[in-house]
Formats: C-alpha cells, sequence, structure tokens
C-alpha cells in the first residue's frame, strides 16, 4: 500500500514547479528582462496584485513541501503497517494545494484558507499516523 504515499510526494512536488506558472506569468507582463536575473526579488514592487499574490504562493508552496514530505516519506517507510485511509488522504494534499495556489492567486481568502487547513491537517494526520506506525513496530 505504499504507492499512494510515493503518488502523493511525487505530485507534491510537481504542485511545487506548478506554482512557477502564474509566477511567470507575472513576471512577463512586468516586464522582465534579463538584467532582472540578477536580483529577481527585487522586481516584486513592478508585479500585478495579482502578481504579488502569485509570488506568496509559490513561496508557500516551498513551505508546505518541506512540512509535507518528510511526513509521507514516514508513512511511505512505514507503509505495510498503516491504515489505507491514510494513503487516500496523502493523495488529496496536492489537488488542495493546486486549489490553494488558485485561490490564493484569484483572490478568494476563504477559499484559500480552506485549503491551507486542509493540507495542513492532511500533514498532520501523516505524521501521526506514521509516527504511530513506527512506535508500534
Amino acid at each position: 500500500m505504499a504507492a499512494p504515499f510515493a503518488w502523493s510526494l511525487c505530485l507534491a512536488a510537481a504542485v511545487v514547479v506548478a506554482s512557477l506558472i502564474p509566477l511567470g506569468a507575472a513576471r512577463s507582463q512586468s516586464d522582465f528582462t534579463i538584467a532582472d536575473m540578477a536580483a529577481p526579488r527585487a522586481m516584486f514592487e513592478r508585479l500585478p496584485a495579482w502578481g504579488k499574490r502569485a509570488s506568496w504562493a509559490q513561496q508557500n508552496c516551498f513551505e508546505a513541501f518541506t512540512l509535507f514530505a518528510p511526513a509521507v516519506l514516514l508513512c511511505l517507510l512505514n507503509a505495510p503497517r498503516i491504515a489505507p485511509w491514510v494513503g487516500v488522504a496523502a493523495l488529496l494534499h496536492p489537488p488542495l494545494r493546486l486549489a490553494y495556489i488558485a485561490a490564493y492567486v484569484g483572490n478568494v481568502p476563504p477559499l484559500r484558507s480552506l485549503c491551507w487547513a486542509g493540507s495542513i491537517v492532511i500533514t498532520g494526520l501523516l505524521y501521526s499516523e506514521g509516527l504511530k506506525a513506527v512506535l508500534a513496530s
């Protein structure tokens, strides 16, 4: 039953990469030039409002991934001792994070907060179930 954990880890990494798409679009609308490569964060003030939100969403994707990846690896390593519903929960994390990006860029704070909270709860569940499996072995 390790497959859901492996898939969720790969998909979560893909979400981090996908978070670059709206940020890249915002930078292209802000006349991003090769000279901006020297200090890409310095052009933040030139981004439109949705582009600033895209930048914040992309930064949050890295933060969420650094919490999620160890939790899902813990479950992956202990998959035989973990209930199947935990794998389903792990697979819900990437779509929640994609919805989070869309809600953040689209300026829909209630949906963004629900997606963020859902993904944090899932991460907490993965840590909890993974640690239970380790302690039970």
